[in-house]
């Protein structure tokens, strides 16, 4: 049996991956390490508990005496758990370096005293800064954060390739574009303009809202971690992407012809601070090399995307709450 500890698996990105896990592997015992932070949320995985192939411990990956306890009998680790809103870091980037770069640091020394044969670190495109026109960000691409959150993603990705050529630990390192999906937390753009326009309210679009950024379901990505786990090598970066880019005033567009709402929603609003203009992967590597490819057309993992929402009204009244709604308001005079 292989156990997997998974940090950050009551996030987004990481309850999907675990949820994956066990449905596709009978082999694999799945650890979810997560220190239930606003975006953490055990109703994320209500449907594999009591699978006698999972276990949740509450803990912070900053705590070593919590990582190594957690730590015991693991052959593998995914590290998900990441502070991970650009706006959030802009405001108090303290809590990203804390757990991005310290947290990493400590899950990698812990990992490196129990003989942990493989280790996957999630990251995301936004440390390879920001794009023109043309173009796309392949592996080799230089490393060019823009935010505090990108910069404390890209310090993290340099100190795991640091563990791996200094002492020899098996990791691999992902990078990813946007994601969406079933259980967004609703502060990134998708889930909170559906729930917003769900309750015919205003959604916020910074500048021109001409940003462009690749999306891709989140279970195209968990499927790309999970390769990358099992087949990529040691020393390596790879980069996975849905193939479509969209602007973000056309993704608003989209949204508000699929649930029947007035363009009179859109709240123009001022542009994030060094707000990067365009992100677009290259994913031929991970294609090459893993065998991986993105599987969900956008539009048909948008429409399910948005009848998830519709269908679990009591989830998103359940997590109001947390702290989002008052930071949106603040943000923007109102959601």
């Amino acid at each position: 049996m292989t156990t997997v500890l998974v940090t950050g698996g009551c996030g987004f990105i990481g309850s999907n991956f675990v949820r994956h896990l066990l449905a596709t592997d009978p082999a694999v015992h799945v650890v979810n390490f997560d220190a239930l932070t606003y975006a953490g949320n055990l109703a994320n995985l209500t449907d594999v508990e009591g699978n006698p192939r999972y276990t949740f411990v509450k803990g912070d990956v900053t705590d070593r005496d919590a990582v190594r306890a957690a730590m015991k009998g693991v052959t593998d680790v995914i590290h998900f758990a990441a502070e991970s809103h650009v706006d959030r870091s802009i405001q108090d980037s303290g809590p990203f370096l804390k757990t991005n770069v310290i947290g990493t640091q400590v899950l990698l020394d812990a990992a490196r005293e129990f003989g942990v044969k493989k280790y996957v670190q999630v990251s995301t495109d936004e440390v390879y800064g920001s794009l023109g026109d043309t173009g796309l960000f392949t592996e080799e691409t230089p490393l060019h954060p823009n935010s505090p959150y990108s910069a404390s993603k890209a310090a993290a990705d340099l100190l795991v390739q640091a563990y791996q050529h200094t002492f020899g630990l098996h990791a691999v390192v992902t990078r990813c574009s946007n994601n969406y999906g079933p259980f967004q937390f609703p502060e990134k753009l998708i889930p909170l303009f559906v729930t917003n326009l769900l309750n015919d309210q205003q959604v916020p679009v910074y500048g021109d809202g001409m940003q462009v950024r690749d999306w891709i379901h989140v279970l195209d990505h968990c499927r790309g971690v999970e390769a990358a786990w099992r087949s990529g090598k040691s020393g390596e970066v790879y980069n996975f992407g849905g193939k479509c880019e969209k602007a973000n005033l056309h993704l608003t567009h989209l949204l508000l012809d699929l649930l029947g709402k007035p363009k009179s929603l859109i709240k123009y609003v001022a542009d994030r601070p060094g707000h990067d203009r365009r992100y677009a992967i290259d994913c031929t590597k991970a294609e090459r090399e893993l065998g991986w490819q993105p599987l969900v057309p956008f539009e048909t993992g948008l429409r399910e995307t948005i009848e998830w929402y519709q269908a679990n009204a009591a989830w998103i009244a359940a997590i109001k709450n947390k702290d989002y709604l008052a930071y949106y308001e603040k943000q923007y005079g109102g959601r």
